[in-house]
């Protein structure tokens, strides 16, 4: 038995709401990698330092996925917290 009934809602925002947004941002991952600007593929293929071994540095864009995941858990911490104030919750 819970104590508090507003537990009960507040798992069901704490896991399925970001387990969805997590599918949704993957897909969008998967599917468009980064940015795509004039100078993308030029800077995809141009080497900025040969280390050894043959390993290559490039001066690559940063990619979408990482953006949007930044932007999501950002968004939801604030809501989650404004949510929480709301509601008059005490943690």
């Amino acid at each position: 038995m819970r104590f508090f009934a507003l537990l009960n809602l507040q798992d069901v925002i704490l896991y399925i709401f970001p387990t969805l947004a997590f599918i949704l941002v993957f897909g969008v991952g998967l599917s468009y990698a980064h940015w795509h600007t004039k100078d993308s593929k030029g800077r995809l293929n141009r080497i900025t330092h040969l280390y050894p071994d043959g390993i290559e540095d490039r001066e690559s864009p940063f990619p979408l996925v990482l953006v949007l995941i930044i932007a999501g858990i950002l968004i939801w911490a604030f809501f989650y917290i404004l949510f929480i104030g709301l509601m008059g919750v005490k943690i």
